[in-house]
Parts: C-alpha cells; structure tokens; sequence
C-alpha cells in the first residue's frame, strides 16, 4: 500500500462546517456544545480534558441563539490548553502547585476568539509545564493508563505538549482549538493526531495571559481539522484578509537532507506518495543546504530554555499567582522528568554538556541569545532569498506516535520528535503542520511540515490550503 492510497476521506467535519450548519439552521448552538461535550464525554479515555467548562459553554451557546452573541465564530466549540487562561477556570499548566490559579480574564489570543464567538467547552491536559513532548503526566490521572493517549491508537501518545487539544481535535470531538509551541508542541500533536496545526511568527500573536517557558520562543497556536480553520482562526486572531489556496503549479518549496533523514517506514511512504503527488501538481523542488540551520539550532535550543525558563515563570507568578513562587510550583510536581529538569538545571542555573558535566547557564545563553539566535535567523533568511523557495517542507515528525508511558518521556524520545519542528521555532518563523495521510504499516497520522520566511503566515496557509486539497483531510479515528 502506498502512502497516497489512504489518504482521501470525507468524514472529518470542519470548524468552518459546523459554523456553516449553524448559521444555517440546521443546528443550534446550544445542539453543537452538547455534541461537543458528550463527545468528551465519550473519548474519556484520551485523558485529554483538565477542566471542563459546560455550564459556562451551555450558556455561551444560549446567548449565540438568542442573537445576543454574535461573529465569525458565533456558536463554534472550542476546547483551550491548561496553560492559557481562561476567565473563571484554573490557568494551571498541568501542574498541582498551580490548580487554585483561577483566572480572572481571558489571555488576549483567546479574548479574540472569544468576541467572535467561539465558546470554550473545557481546557486541556499537557505535558507539565509544557515541559516536554510525552504528554505522560500524573497530575490528572493515576494509574497504569495515565497520559494523553492517541485517539487512533490508545496506546500511543498524542505528542505535546499540547496533547490534549490535539487529541480531541483529532478525535473529531470538537473542530478547533488553541495550544502554545515553543519547540514544536502545536505541530507536533498535529502532525500524530492526523489534523492540522500552526505556529505563527513569534510576536505575531498576543503572549500575555500564556504560563512560559522562554519568552524568545513561546507563542499561542491554532489547532484544527483542516487548513481552512486555520486561516479562518488565524484570520480572527490578527484581523488579516481572508485568503484562498494558492496555485500549486510553478511553486517553489525546499528540501533539506537533514529534514529527511531516518524517517521511519509510515512516514517515508507517505511522504513519497505527497511529494509525488505535488510534484505532478506543478511543485517544484528545490535542493538546500541546511546544514548550518542544524549546527546553529543545537546552540540556541535548549540553552533558550534553560536560560529563561525559571526567570519567566517567576515573573508569571509575581504578576497572575502572587503569594506563591517557582519553588512552590516545584515542590508540588507530579511528573518526575519536569521535576527533575526544573532541580537539577532550572532552579540551580545549569545545565548539561554533552559528556554529561553541568556547567552554568547564563554564560551559554548569552551566547545563544546574542551570537546564535541571530546567525541562525540569518541562516534562514539567506536560504530563502538564495533558492527563491516559498516555503521548507518536510514530515513533521520522522516517526509516528510513540508507545504512551514513562519511556515516552526520554531524552532520546523528546529529540527525535522535536529535530524538524525545533530550529523555525528558535528563529522565530512560521510552521504549519497540514496532515498527510495514515501510514501504511500502522494505520496512524503523519504530517507534513511548511516553514516559511518569517512574516509569510498567510502566505504559508494559501499553500497548506493547497495542498490540504490536494490529498484531503486525513479520516477519523474509530472509537474503540
């Protein structure tokens, strides 16, 4: 079976469909949030909900019949990750030390969304702190089965750290929703979940209201069923003109060997099968020479991370949670891999090389931060202006979904999945991870990856609309 040969479906409804069937008639508000919540309700089992929001989303939804709300998004169901705030709820990141954090106001990407119309039916299970891929956390189940689980396959991960939202979304349970990325953590879930996902350029969106990890790399994404919610959500979010697909033929995207390197056997034939395909779509490809992108990535990454993360969620704190500090947050960790990052290098200022010495951080991130981070920024730039590519393309992720566990959560687990996301999101550019297909061998989701120069997001949608048309929306997992 070949990549494309499993590919078309029509059975995965859109946020643009449901807001169509509601305008319409043909179904409430009030109808579409109780769909939405017993759908929730029924995908139990992704262990993807940290808090409902029902009696505020039942009343949301009366007040969008009544004509009392009204917008693009009037009526839509929308599900939130627990680390933006959401007025009345816990902006709680998946944390213990963080549940009584309730917040008193929508953060402002959300606010937008909201005064459309969009009605927030729960909040979503993460990675703790956003710290990490897995999605493996204590902090809302116990047991053997702890973890947001992959709703193709129960007993592989949704990736992360925005696990939840891109679990039911791609569960079909609701069509839409936010998470944050700061090394991939919208793409990535995404790509596993066999939906769309994008991070925009940084500083594209509004950052307040979101608990950090590095205010150099973290921003708010959208997480839907199809490429056209993306650019409907995103349209709402920036205030930009609406746009179509573009034209595929006599397009330019790039290819990078370091990109393609070690996919596993699902994702080589899908990609074989979309790179064909767009190639007799009129896409032509271009050869680059990524090599210094990788080199310059590996000296910004995680020293970005471990350089600003414990500054920025003191900072959080002082302002959203004050009375409470990073060492409280700490001290009441559930997930043994967060906690032992945030102790061993967060807290102290360290981290470590790799021969596995600790040496101190702040040495390292001004390196990163005033010598690497520019030179890598610079490194795409020339790449794009050099080759004429609108955009890299390339699988998301080089695997499918992981077996759901504590082993999800080891450092060789949290780099595979993060090489081809990682190095956009340290130069602060946008990606959007449009899904591709179900791999042959597993029957699980990959996705397909666009990075484009930084400010070209709407641009990079028009050629996700493309070729979401092209191959069409992955079909929906079978709940077991």
């Amino acid at each position: 079976m070949d990549g494309a040969s499993v590919r078309r479906s029509g059975d995965r409804r859109s946020a643009t469909e449901c807001l169509a069937a509601i305008r319409a008639g043909e179904i409430s508000a009030v109808a579409a949030v109780e769909a939405a919540l017993a759908e929730i309700a029924a995908w139990s089992g992704l262990n993807a909900v940290a808090h409902s929001n029902a009696a505020a989303a039942l009343q949301a939804a009366a007040a969008v019949d009544a004509d009392e709300i009204i917008g693009p998004l009037a009526g839509l169901p929308i599900v939130v990750k627990d680390n933006i705030q959401v007025a009345g709820l816990p902006a709680a990141a998946a944390t213990p030390g963080l549940q009584d954090a309730i917040a008193t106001a929508d953060a402002p990407v959300l606010a937008k969304l909201i005064e459309a119309g969009a009605i927030v039916v729960a909040t979503t299970n993460m990675h703790e702190l956003a710290f990490g891929i897995s999605g493996y956390n204590p902090t809302y189940q116990t047991g053997a089965d702890m973890g947001v689980r992959n709703p193709y396959d129960l007993t592989r991960f949704a990736a992360g750290s925005s696990s939840g939202t891109g679990a039911l979304v791609g569960s079909g349970a609701v069509t839409a929703g936010l998470g944050t990325d700061t090394g991939g953590s919208v793409r990535l879930p995404a790509a596993i979940n066999g939906i769309s996902g994008l991070r925009p350029t940084i500083g594209r969106y509004p950052g307040q209201g979101l608990i950090p990890i590095s205010r150099t790399r973290d921003t708010a994404g959208a997480i839907a069923a199809s490429v056209a919610d993306i650019e409907l959500l995103d349209r709402v979010i920036t205030g930009d003109a609406e746009i179509t697909p573009a034209s595929l033929s006599g397009l330019k995207l790039g290819l990078g060997a370091e990109f393609l390197a070690g996919l596993d056997a699902d994702v080589q034939a899908v990609w074989d099968g979309v790179k064909a395909q767009l190639e007799a779509a009129g896409v032509e490809f271009v050869t680059l020479d990524v090599a210094q992108i990788f080199e310059l990535n590996h000296q910004v990454s995680f020293p970005l991370c471990f350089g600003e993360a414990g500054d920025d969620l003191r900072d959080y704190l002082a302002t959203h949670v004050p009375g409470k500090t990073i060492e409280d947050v700490v001290a009441a960790m559930a997930s043994p891999d967060v906690r032992a990052t945030y102790e061993a290098f967060v807290l102290p200022g360290k981290m470590p090389t790799p021969d596995g010495q600790l040496v101190e951080t702040a040495p390292i991130y001004r390196h990163a931060i005033e010598v690497a981070r520019p030179a890598l920024i610079e490194a795409y730039r020339k790449v794009f202006a050099e080759s004429g590519v609108a955009a890299v393309i390339f699988p998301t992720t080089p695997q499918v979904a992981a077996k759901q566990g504590p082993e999800a959560s080891a450092p060789e687990v949290f780099g595979s999945f993060i090489r081809n996301a990682d190095p956009s999101s340290n130069a602060g550019i946008p990606g959007l991870s449009v899904a591709a297909g179900l791999g042959p061998v597993t029957g699980l989701p990959v996705g397909i990856e666009l990075d484009g120069p930084a400010g070209s997001d709407r641009k990079l949608i028009a050629i996700g609309m493309a070729i979401e048309s092209l191959l069409g929306r992955t079909s929906l997992p079978v709940r077991k």
